[in-house]
């Protein structure tokens, strides 16, 4: 899974129609919608759109074909595997009717455009563990810890015996790792999660 690192633009002439897809990373659904109202262009013939965050999603044809604008879009980020994503692509009318195949090739096609060019990061759904461990167990944890890939410590507390490590864990990777803990400490860890 990816997220944009920052907004991107691309725009195409099909059949003397001009499109122009912005695309931009957003945290929430309210996000989505700011992005769509502050880009929207008023005088454009269509804004149509689509975003995803998580398992949310929604779409728009703004007045085109149903079918034909926001869910080409919409296949377009999960085509690319993007999350927290918004993307509006804004349509000029030229004169020539483009038939349903041709606006779902062109509204899909310039989204997809403009989110391959974007420079993107990939996303690890993360779950938050906290785990208290003995003085005599910390250094070992902590050391096999900081060598695998997307684990992290984002906060180690000292207490009079040891010390509280709160971990951020891949999700795929949750008993995988906790099991690690655990065997690396004989049992002695305590994890909550």
């Amino acid at each position: 899974m990816f997220i944009l690192a920052a907004p991107a633009t691309q725009s195409q002439e099909i059949k003397r129609s001009r499109f122009l897809a912005v695309a931009a990373p957003v945290s929430d659904e309210e996000a989505a919608r700011a992005f769509l109202a502050a880009q929207s262009v008023p005088d454009a013939n269509h804004n149509c759109w689509a975003w995803r965050i998580g398992q949310t999603y929604r779409f728009s044809d703004d007045g085109e074909p149903s079918g034909t604008a926001g869910k080409p879009i919409l296949q377009a980020i999960d085509g690319q595997e993007l999350d927290q994503v918004v993307v509006l692509v804004t349509r000029w009318f030229g004169g020539t009717l483009l038939g349903s195949g041709g606006l779902m090739r062109a509204y899909g096609g310039t989204a997809a455009l403009c989110l391959a060019a974007a420079e993107k990061r990939r996303f690890v759904l993360r779950q938050e563990f906290r785990t208290t461990l003995s003085f005599s167990d910390l250094a070992l944890v902590k050391a096999r810890l900081s060598g695998l890939h997307d684990v992290t410590v984002a906060r180690e507390t000292f207490t009079e015996t040891g010390a509280v490590l709160d971990l951020l864990i891949p999700a795929a990777d949750v008993d995988v790792i906790l099991g690690l803990i655990r065997d690396l400490t004989s049992g002695r860890a305590e994890v909550t999660s």
